[in-house]
């Protein structure tokens, strides 16, 4: 398996700039989503990736092309955002009013993905990265991506509750030997050499 794996989210929609939970919704991205995604991929540019991995969604495919790295990706299923189910478009407040102290990574989503269905689908994307001979890039989604990060680390979906992660914000884990690392996180600054 690839020792580094580098993750970009889309950026923003106009339902995340309401804070919405989009999970299976196709927003597009925002005017200011796009300006994101293009200052994601010059962050990038001098990058080499073996694979390069996107979700099916519209907004991660945009910032994927955005970015620069559209005709090299391969639409990957597996990489589509948490299933919200019935809180869809709701705000935290609008979930908070319906179940108090609710927590998507804790507590998956009324008919929608539970915490163990996430942790088989992020299984099933490491396990496609296995035979990659060198760094990925996987364009998604802020939950999913997290929850990912989390295993990567060897921990429950659950620590994803504290990886906050921006639109268009870059991450890298890495191994060191068999030691899983979080090598940078929620970056949208300028890469250090």
């Amino acid at each position: 398996m690839t020792d580094c794996l580098w993750l970009l989210r889309h950026g923003a929609t106009e339902w995340s700039e309401h804070e919405l939970h989009t999970g299976r919704a196709e927003p597009p991205l925002s005017d200011e989503g796009r300006r994101q995604a293009t200052s994601a991929g010059r962050l990038l540019a001098d990058r080499e990736f073996a694979t390069v991995l996107v979700s099916p969604q519209i907004r991660a495919r945009e910032t994927c092309r955005l970015a620069g790295f559209g005709e090299q990706s391969e639409v990957f299923q597996e990489l589509v955002e948490w299933d919200y189910g019935s809180y869809e478009g709701m705000t935290d407040e609008d979930t908070d009013e319906r179940r108090p102290g609710w927590n998507l990574f804790r507590d998956g989503a009324p008919d929608g993905e539970s915490p163990a269905q996430v942790t088989d689908r992020v299984n099933r994307i490491l396990r496609r990265l296995e035979s990659a001979s060198g760094p990925c890039l996987l364009v998604g989604h802020g939950k999913l991506l997290r929850a990912l990060a989390a295993i990567w680390l060897g921990q429950s979906v659950e620590l994803g509750m504290s990886l906050p992660m921006d639109p268009a914000s870059v991450s890298v884990l890495e191994r060191e030997g068999e030691t899983p690392l979080l090598r940078l996180w929620n970056f949208r600054g300028r890469m250090p050499a």
